[in-house]
């Protein structure tokens, strides 16, 4: 049976890369995205792929793109929660408040929505079971200079990873987390032209191409629901992470 997964933030960068692997690997792919014709866009409107435009942070627009997803594929296999945003490099004092809720709203808030609607299906249909895959990012473990907001959402996604691994054990629900480091992508770009140090310095920092992520999300949604990936660590071989501090 030909396997499904729903890949959020698919319009670009690591979403879009992931989302290109699987259908290569004869998945069916759902492009979850704020932006119809963006997500056409990037979907090429490839065979396999399912347009679910809805903003992950309403409830009720992400219930509505999963029922779509379900009663077109019949089955849910996977989830890859990777929507999400960053801030510009500032201390805490000069983060704007309404800027901290936008981001925990997106980065936090919509991968429960997004992990809660996937959990209900899998824990429903048959036969039982899936596999939700969080983005964490190298900073759910250590915080780049600067990063308050964004690495605090970051840290939550590992609680939420644990806590969903746990909760979904007797429901053959499995959970991971990928956590990457300096991936080229737009996001990323900066990285290419210099970014700030622990030290107070600006420097050039190593990425990698983005398809070495998709391929380990691949690699994790294919394992089969006895085993697990909990964790998993693809980064830049030469970037400032161990010891970035």
């Amino acid at each position: 049976m030909t396997r499904s997964i729903i890949i959020t933030g698919a319009s670009r960068g690591v979403g879009k890369a992931t989302a290109d692997v699987f259908l290569d690997a004869g998945w069916r792919v759902g492009f979850v995205g704020r932006d119809g014709t963006t997500l056409r866009e990037a979907s090429a409107e490839r065979v396999g792929t399912l347009l679910l435009p809805c903003d992950v942070t309403d409830e009720v627009s992400v219930d509505a793109a999963f029922d779509k997803a379900v009663t077109e594929w019949g089955h849910l296999d996977a989830i890859f929660n990777n929507a999400g945003v960053s801030l510009g490099a500032a201390t805490l004092d000069e983060i704007n408040v309404a800027d901290w809720r936008n981001l925990i709203d997106i980065n936090l808030t919509g991968s429960f929505v997004c992990a809660r609607a996937a959990f209900k299906r899998m824990r429903t249909q048959s036969p039982q079971g899936g596999r939700i895959i969080n983005n964490g990012s190298v900073s759910a473990h250590m915080p780049r200079y600067g990063s308050a907001a964004y690495t605090a959402s970051k840290h939550a996604i590992t609680g939420l990873t644990r806590s969903i691994s746990l909760d979904g054990r007797q429901f053959g629900i499995a959970c991971g987390q990928i956590d990457i480091g300096n991936a080229l992508t737009e996001m990323a770009q900066k990285m290419t032209q210099g970014v700030p140090q622990a030290d107070g310095s600006i420097a050039i920092e190593p990425v990698m191409d983005v398809s070495n992520v998709a391929k380990s999300v691949l690699h994790m949604a294919s394992l089969p629901l006895d085993a697990n990936v909990q964790f998993m660590t693809v980064m830049a071989t030469n970037m400032p992470y161990v010891g970035r501090g």
